[in-house]
C-alpha cells in the first residue's frame, strides 16, 4: 500500500514561485515512477509531469514546459513540483500520484495511486 501526501500549496501572485511536496509512505516508492496532475473547478483533471524512478528522466505537459520542474529524493520518499513563472491558469488543485500499472504513464487511469491534493491560486 502506499499512501501520497501533498503540501506547499498556497495563493501567490501571477510570475511568483511555489514548490509542492509528495511525501510518499510504502516500499515501493523509490521504484516507481511519480506524477503530478491538475484539476481546475469544472475541467477534468490533466497531466502536468512525470519522472521516473531514479530521477534521472522527467517528462512535461507542453502547458508548462519550462516553467515547471519536477525532482524527487528516494532518501526522502518525497518528490517534488517547482513552479516558476505561475500564470492564472495555473489554478488548480494539484495532485501527485504513482503507477505501478505502465512505465511511462501520462493518463489518469493509468496512475493507481493518489494523494488527496493541495489548492494552487495565482491571482492576476
Amino acid at each position: 500500500q502506499v499512501q501520497l501526501v501533498e503540501s506547499g500549496g498556497g495563493l501567490v501572485q501571477a510570475g511568483g514561485s511555489l514548490r509542492l511536496s509528495c511525501a510518499a509512505s510504502g516500499r515501493i516508492f523509490s521504484s516507481t515512477v511519480m506524477g503530478w496532475f491538475r484539476q481546475a473547478p469544472g475541467k477534468e483533471r490533466e497531466f502536468v509531469g512525470r519522472i521516473n524512478w531514479s530521477g534521472a528522466s522527467t517528462y512535461y505537459a507542453d502547458s508548462v514546459k519550462g516553467r515547471f520542474t519536477i525532482s524527487r529524493d528516494n532518501a526522502k520518499n518525497t518528490v517534488y513540483l517547482q513552479m516558476n513563472n505561475l500564470k492564472p491558469e495555473d489554478t488548480a488543485v494539484y495532485y501527485c500520484a504513482t503507477s505501478t500499472l505502465v512505465s511511462l504513464p501520462v493518463r489518469v487511469y493509468e496512475y493507481n495511486y493518489w494523494g488527496q491534493g493541495t489548492q494552487v491560486t495565482v491571482s492576476s
